[in-house]
């Protein structure tokens, strides 16, 4: 009976607007919280392809209900907040200063889409290189005896001029590179170049679907210089209250994502060509959730 009657409480609400961003792992997100809502009797309407700060607006006034954001982009982009934490205390850091604004942060999944750098997994095991600091002293052991074949780096136009980007990460690993030696282009393209033997490495995210379809070996980030990108349902103070059973849906789905399950189903999709739904739905149905 208390089953009916949350069911009948979730079809009487307002339908919930929920808003996702203009990449694979957000496209697989929303079909798999549309799904899985609509299961325990919510109506969704999903907003596709929102960007970042424009999502971030329409919650603040009342536009949208809910969304999937990432600690780190809250920290860093919503808060101006650029020093080192670890993923719980950036959580906890994001969760306080938004509940001054009427949003909540629910639990976090446990998955860290997060910047590293990258290299094929045959060059970084013939090389030994396991962790960035290693990368670091190969570069230098080439730059000085043999500058002529130096390593090149592939890097996504953004991160290079930004202020928490390639500059304080070369201050903090004491990175010294040539200007050839730094490869720009577009952040998708980065995979490739790895794959391909145009760079030595890249920077990559660390969920990206290419990275088990290209057998990629993420590097340790042994000093902690990138943040911690946690995606986290955040919903509006007032949609949860007149939403019974909303968090409850909501936290019971979040740990199920985890970096090794969320790479897998983004490989699906941008490698295997399969549809978000079809992955999200497949997901789902393994964890007995449909």
């Amino acid at each position: 009976m208390a089953t009916l009657a949350l069911s009948q409480t979730a079809q009487a609400a307002a339908p919930l607007v929920m808003a996702t961003k203009s990449f694979t792992e957000q496209h697989i997100l929303s079909a798999m919280t549309v799904m899985w809502l609509e299961k325990k009797g919510f109506e969704v309407i999903p907003k596709r392809n929102i960007a970042t700060t424009i999502g971030r607006n329409a919650l603040l006034n009342k536009q949208i209900d809910m969304t999937w954001e990432y600690t780190g982009t809250s920290l860093i982009i919503f808060n101006h907040i650029s020093q080192p934490m670890s993923s719980e205390q950036a959580y906890e850091t994001v969760k306080k200063l938004d509940a001054k604004l009427g949003l909540v942060w629910l639990n976090p999944a446990p998955m860290n889409n997060t910047y590293a750098f990258a290299m094929t997994r045959q060059r970084a095991e013939k090389e030994g290189i396991t962790t960035l600091s290693q990368l670091v002293t190969k570069l230098e052991q080439v730059r000085k005896k043999d500058p002529e074949h130096n390593w090149r780096l592939g890097l996504d136009l953004e991160f290079s001029g930004r202020s928490d980007g390639m500059k304080p990460l070369q201050k903090t690993y004491n990175m010294a590179l040539d200007r050839p030696q730094i490869r720009q282009m577009d952040p998708g393209l980065v995979y490739n170049a790895i794959r391909d033997g145009f760079v030595d490495a890249g920077l990559i995210y660390t969920t990206d679907g290419r990275v088990k379809g290209f057998d990629l070996k993420v590097l340790e980030d042994d000093k902690h210089f990138f943040p911690s990108y946690n995606v986290t349902p955040v919903v509006r103070k007032d949609v949860l209250e007149s939403h019974p059973g909303l968090e409850a849906a909501l936290n019971e789905l979040s740990p199920l994502i985890t970096d090794e399950s969320i790479t897998e189903m983004n490989k699906r999709v941008d490698i295997d060509h399969q549809s978000p739904e079809q992955v999200a739905r497949d997901f789902l149905k393994s964890k007995n959730m449909l």
